[in-house]
């Protein structure tokens, strides 16, 4: 376990590091022999690739799959996008991984600050696209869509006094952060999308999403969930299609819901959460596990692949790393995925925040609109 003064100089030295939430606190994964850029031409030489397993705690590769590098390993196509030429993917071989306590206290000694968050849609932009998308739910050729928008400031960070500052307010059990020397990333993501261990294989679809307020403890947000017909309708559709995905590379019948619609209580908001677990096919490898699974379902709509045509061509805006996946596989074939939302990405002096909520039927585009920007404020309350 090292100590908040040694973590403080690790920080100072430079070094590019990656801190990833654990059960009891923060794992840290440090000093990489190797640094891979993914683009879609070599993604699949890394998944496929085979690295002997000497049992070390280090024998893995972490990192994130970006949004339109997912979606070219599935052959759905992203139009030319407003770009800043971000890496579509970036994983690590760290050689050495340290423990953290579960409470962060480093605090910078610089002020940085920030001008004003712009908005990359603004609310009658918003409607119009919300309309459109309403349009096509009632023609049938989708049941729920998630239409994304960006904030975004121009700003240098301290990366782990963003990242300290959000895990005691916000702490999430797939937080991450990533500081490199020429980007940052830090998430209070609470999706896992994929945990595997042997055959074993579980996801944590989140679909529902509940302002916190004086008089709204958990059992009243169950109650919200289970009477608000939306959330319910959006929540089932979502957990069918993570068991849709599921069902591809598991067993027949192994598929199962373990947890179904419980509760989870973050900074701002609730969550309505199920769990669900499949026993693996044989011959299942790593690109097949992570073309049926990612991007997830649960932050783009359904049915996945019909969704995800209708955003890319709608959307002018490349997302980047939101709704990619950051997380590790190791050696032996175990790995550990997230969903990544709730996240700053800065990037050349700029950090942008993407947040995006549901439109089903019977939405509301004034609900959701404001729904985005409450997702979004615990992100930029950390700029003030």
């Amino acid at each position: 376990m090292i100590t908040q003064k040694q973590l403080a100089e690790i920080h100072h030295s430079g070094k590019s590091y990656v801190i990833y939430k654990s059960k009891k606190g923060f794992d840290l994964y440090t000093d990489f022999s190797k640094k891979i850029i993914l683009n879609n031409k070599n993604v699949t030489n890394f998944l496929n690739k085979k690295y002997k397993n000497k049992q070390k705690n280090t024998d893995l590769f972490i990192g994130f799959f970006g949004y339109e590098l997912l979606n070219n390993l599935i052959n759905v196509k992203v139009p030319k996008q407003k770009n800043s030429y971000f890496p579509k993917g970036i994983f690590y071989k760290p050689e050495k991984k340290m423990k953290i306590a579960n409470k962060l206290k480093y605090k910078s000694e610089k002020n940085f600050k920030a001008n004003k968050f712009k908005i990359n849609i603004n609310k009658k932009s918003y409607v119009k696209i919300f309309d459109k998308f309403k349009k096509k739910i009632k023609s049938g050729e989708t049941y729920q869509i998630k239409i994304c928008t960006k904030y975004k400031t121009k700003s240098k960070i301290d990366p782990l006094d963003f990242f300290s500052r959000l895990s005691q307010t916000n702490l999430a059990p797939e937080a991450f952060m990533i500081r490199d020397k020429n980007y940052s990333i830090i998430s209070c993501s609470p999706e896992n999308l994929i945990t595997k261990k042997g055959s074993d294989i579980s996801t944590k679809p989140i679909a529902g999403t509940v302002k916190k307020t004086k008089t709204l403890n958990k059992l009243k947000a169950l109650n919200y969930f289970k009477k608000n017909l939306k959330e319910t309708k959006e929540h089932n559709m979502i957990v069918d299609m993570e068991r849709n995905d599921l069902s591809r590379i598991c067993k027949v019948g192994s598929v199962k819901l373990s947890k179904q619609k419980i509760v989870e209580e973050y900074k701002d908001l609730f969550h309505y959460v199920s769990l669900i677990k499949g026993k693996l096919k044989k011959n299942i490898n790593n690109i097949d596990i992570i073309k049926a699974m990612m991007p997830g379902g649960s932050v783009i709509g359904c049915p996945k692949i019909n969704t995800l045509n209708l955003l890319n061509n709608q959307e002018r805006e490349n997302r980047n790393i939101y709704t990619g996946s950051f997380g590790y596989i190791k050696f032996n074939g175990d790995m550990r995925f997230n969903i990544i939302i709730r996240s700053i990405l800065n990037f050349k002096n700029v950090s942008e925040i993407s947040v995006a909520s549901g439109v089903v039927v019977d939405s509301n585009a004034k609900h959701e609109f404001n729904e985005n920007y409450i997702k979004a404020k615990a992100l930029i309350d950390l700029f003030k």
